[in-house]
């Protein structure tokens, strides 16, 4: 696996990888109410749903439960 190891304009090395592991439990800036990982959270900061179980729920045969399939052939 590549690393993600950059050179700013400055000369300094930039390790993207272990950037985003210091920082994954930071609150995301924006209106989504995530951390940085896609954790759900509530008041506080405080996790309601880990992104685990956000994508359980979200690829769950069970989310489309009145889908019918489309058929493309006949109109």
């Amino acid at each position: 696996m590549a690393k993600n190891i950059y050179k700013s304009a400055k000369g300094k090395v930039v390790d993207m990888d272990k950037l985003k592991l210091k920082n994954e439990t930071t609150i995301a800036v924006g209106n989504k109410s995530v951390n940085a990982r896609g954790d759900v959270l509530g008041p506080g900061g405080k996790i309601i749903k880990s992104r685990d179980e956000v994508m359980k729920e979200r690829y769950s045969t069970e989310a489309l439960p009145n889908a019918t399939p489309i058929n493309k052939g006949n109109k």
